[in-house]
């Protein structure tokens, strides 16, 4: 990549921002010496990582504390030098960082293939990691019990140093000596300790001389009494820094035996800071992942420069390389053309760098082989060189160089001679660089220009736009729209004469004049189409919100007209279950006011009612139950052979028997026999062989079929309530426990248990063996009309 465009388009201010969002040194001077990279698949690469990071970066805060550059330390120990306490602590810290960012991408389910390839390469040193913390504490200092010699010898100390402390403190304490004394203190002179006496007395207190005062007042003596006490503390501390400097050297080799690990795990943690530099840098700017192609294409949707402030800059749209190479943008001066060219190169050096951009998601950006840049005022005293030729010459380097995949900056092509050569001068080197193909943005003010890009395939225009009111640009780039001078519009707002603007036009070539005519039709009819589509985009935007709001609609009716539904048969069968429950009252009244007369057919009327009150139970019931089959059965025409459907097991069944004149029957359902009632049944059709029904007249064995049909017996026999008042909470558990299960078995969804109010406390029994029932779904109160809080509504699963 081309060092000179690095440095027009400012990319060590990205750089350093970058070094500012890593967390380790190691990582900082990566930050600070990337490159951009040409390579497509190397490119891709980058910027996957930089996801990676971003990614894991939105949702968590990878450990990256602690990490130390350890570089010079292991170089200095693979050297043969020994480490120094400080320089062993910056290696456990390290490796405690090694530690947390295996163990961080180990655990974590973002998917995150490349960084957590990196991290799966750390070596855990566990052993080194163990026999460098026994031997270092985290203030950088070795342990006493680094080695049984150091805990010996520094025991030996701290019992000589108190054996000191104890004798001066005696000496301080002594009557006869207090007038001696200058500060009845303990100070140290050479790692000696010594009492400050006054120098009339020096001669009267038995010791040592050491030192004496600025004023020669006080004198610092060492006591006869502790003189071998000292002598044996300054051996203890020797003995005490030999031991420490051959733990230092044992710890050293340890590590040396580990270096290359050591680096390797170095470089990692390094690589993965970087990476999550670049994502903390991407949030800051706001920036999204561009997309790259091989066609050399690039769209920069909403494109704003990373260096201008968030509040100031203009976001800018930018197209090139689909049906046109090349880009000559025109305007006036500080109204943004340059900013614009810039945005586009510097964006490119940072994607090709593995940077996401400040641009809006779906922006495109193609891998350019080299950048070049001639941009700004590059005039140079020392070679005697002016604007123009300092330009000039920058372009000859170029021109001598630049390739097909590459991308050309140019500003202000041309500029700095006389305008009609410079205009010719930029039309050649503009077709020179159409004829190689490369990737093409110019700025210019010369008008001939404007034509040359109308009339030549290849190239197009561009302006940035300008407010004639306000005098200021608007610093929006419009592509396919020439920009006009606005300089006699501009001149008049300032207060030049009308009469000296009249003759400038009369002075301006015909050809020149109808041109910005053109172009300033072109632009007032661009802001009128630009209104109407905003105008048209504004009634899309409302006609969606319509459309949500009706969708929304729908779907509200649509759940209320469920919930109604719902509310509807739950009351259907409340009313349905007291209608029952009031008819058995005048059924047992009945019972009690007749004689035994007319027994049987009063029984018969009895039941015949209960079968109709179960029936119309069963109606109202949701569920598979409820979905009723055929007709009820005729007594008189049923069959032998006959298929019928038996309501409280939802299943069909073949008639084997008639019994009772067509009160029951016995019925095959699958592998099993079973007597039912024929009001419980409802006929399906007539005499299928067995064939048709799959049924088997091989005997079933006595056993299972006793079984089956018992249970199957009971299954239709189950009622939809069970009245438990008077009863204690355990017996009331017991007979609860065993309903659900008859329930469950006939395919119930909902039951009624009624316990009475009383006291409450067989209801609060129930309920709290209900909530530990596997087969309960839920539970609540009945409705008012159902007993209220003295029965229970059970919804089985």
């Amino acid at each position: 990549m081309n060092n000179e465009a690095l440095v027009v388009l400012e990319f060590d201010k990205i750089r350093k921002m970058l070094v500012d969002c890593a967390s380790s040194i190691y990582a900082k001077e990566l930050a600070a010496n990337i490159m951009p990279s040409s390579d497509f698949d190397e490119v891709q690469e980058y910027l996957n990582e930089t996801t990676e990071a971003v990614k894991i970066f939105a949702v968590a805060t990878p450990p990256l504390g602690g990490i130390r550059d350890i570089r010079a330390i292991l170089k200095k120990i693979k050297l043969g030098s020994i480490a120094e306490t400080e320089e062993i602590l910056d290696i456990i810290s390290t490796m405690y960082a090694m530690r947390n960012v295996k163990k961080f991408f180990k655990e974590t389910e973002i998917d995150a293939p490349i960084l957590k390839e990196r991290a799966k390469y750390i070596e855990i040193l566990g052993n080194l990691e163990q026999q460098l913390n026994n031997a270092v504490d985290e203030r950088g200092t070795i342990r006493d019990d680094a080695s049984v010699e150091l805990q010996r010898i520094r025991s030996q100390l701290k019992s000589s140093q108190a054996k000191i402390k104890d004798q001066i403190s005696s000496i301080l304490h002594n009557a006869n000596y207090q007038k001696y004394f200058q500060d009845a203190i303990v100070t140290m002179r050479g790692d000696r300790y010594v009492i400050p006496v006054k120098q009339e007395y020096r001669r009267e207190f038995p010791g040592l001389v050491h030192d004496q005062s600025a004023t020669a007042a006080t004198v610092f003596i060492e006591p006869m009494a502790i003189v071998e006490l000292n002598n044996d503390v300054k051996q203890l501390t020797i003995e005490e820094q030999h031991e420490i400097a051959r733990i230092l050297r044992v710890l050293s080799n340890a590590i040396n035996k580990h270096n290359d690990i050591l680096s390797s795990n170095a470089e990692i943690l390094a690589q993965v800071d970087f990476a999550f530099a670049k994502a903390k840098l991407a949030r800051e700017m706001n920036a999204t992942e561009p997309i790259l192609n091989r066609e050399g294409h690039t769209k920069l949707n909403k494109a704003r420069h990373p260096l201008i402030p968030a509040e100031k800059v203009v976001p800018i749209d930018i197209e090139i390389g689909r049906t046109y190479k090349m880009l000559l943008i025109t305007g006036p001066n500080t109204g943004g053309k340059t900013v614009s060219m810039k945005t586009l190169g510097l964006l490119s050096l940072m994607t090709q760098s593995g940077f996401y951009i400040p641009a809006a998601f779906g922006s495109e950006i193609a891998v350019y082989q080299n950048i070049y840049a001639d941009i700004g005022d590059e005039q140079s005293i020392e070679q005697s060189l002016s604007t123009f030729s300092a330009h000039m010459t920058h372009l000859v380097k170029i021109l001598n160089v630049v390739e097909p995949e590459d991308l050309v900056l140019l500003d202000e092509l041309g500029a700095g001679t006389d305008p009609e050569e410079g205009s010719a001068l930029a039309m050649a080197i503009l077709e020179r660089l159409l004829a190689v193909k490369a990737t093409t943005i110019a700025t210019t003010h010369y008008s001939e220009l404007k034509t040359f890009a109308y009339s030549t395939d290849g190239i197009e225009n561009a302006c940035v736009e300008f407010d004639i009111e306000t005098l200021k640009p608007t610093y929006r780039l419009l592509i396919g729209i020439p920009g006009a001078s606005n300089a006699f519009a501009i001149s008049q707002r300032l207060g030049l004469s009308e009469s000296l603007i009249i003759r400038a036009k009369q002075l301006v070539r015909a050809d020149h004049a109808n041109f910005e005519q053109v172009v300033s039709a072109l632009e007032n009819e661009r802001v009128m189409y630009e209104q109407r589509n905003a105008d048209i985009l504004e009634r899309q935007q409302k006609v969606v919100q319509m459309e949500k709001r009706i969708n929304q609609m729908k779907d509200d009716l649509n759940k209320n007209k469920a919930e109604i539904i719902r509310k509807a048969r739950e009351k259907s069968a409340a009313m349905v279950r007291k209608t029952r429950r009031e008819a058995e009252e005048i059924i047992e009244s009945l019972k009690e006011q007749f004689d035994d007369l007319g027994v049987k057919k009063r029984q018969q009327t009895i039941q015949d009612a209960r079968d109709k009150l179960r029936e119309a139970e069963l109606s109202s019931v949701p569920g598979i139950i409820s979905q009723k089959l055929g007709k009820r059965i005729d007594k008189q025409s049923i069959e032998i052979g006959d298929t019928v459907y038996i309501s409280k097991l939802d299943q069909k069944g073949i008639v084997l028997s008639i019994e009772k004149d067509g009160k029951e029957l016995t019925v095959q359902v699958g592998a099993l026999r079973t007597t039912v009632k024929s009001s419980v049944c409802r006929f399906v059709s007539h005499g299928h062989t067995d064939d048709d029904n799959n049924v088997s007249n091989t005997p079933i064995p006595s056993s299972t079929a006793k079984t089956s049909g018992a249970i199957l017996q009971k299954t239709a026999m189950i009622q939809r309530s069970i009245d438990i008042r008077g009863m204690m909470v355990n017996e009331g558990e017991s007979i609860v426990g065993k309903f659900i299960d008859d329930a469950a078995i006939a395919g119930l969804k909902n039951v009624l248990i009624i316990h009475g109010k009383g006291t409450g406390a067989l209801r609060t029994g129930i309920h709290e063996y209900l909530k530990h029932n596997r087969s309960v779904a839920k539970f609540q109160f009945a409705d008012i009309d159902e007993g209220g809080t003295g029965a229970t509504l059970v919804e089985i699963k």
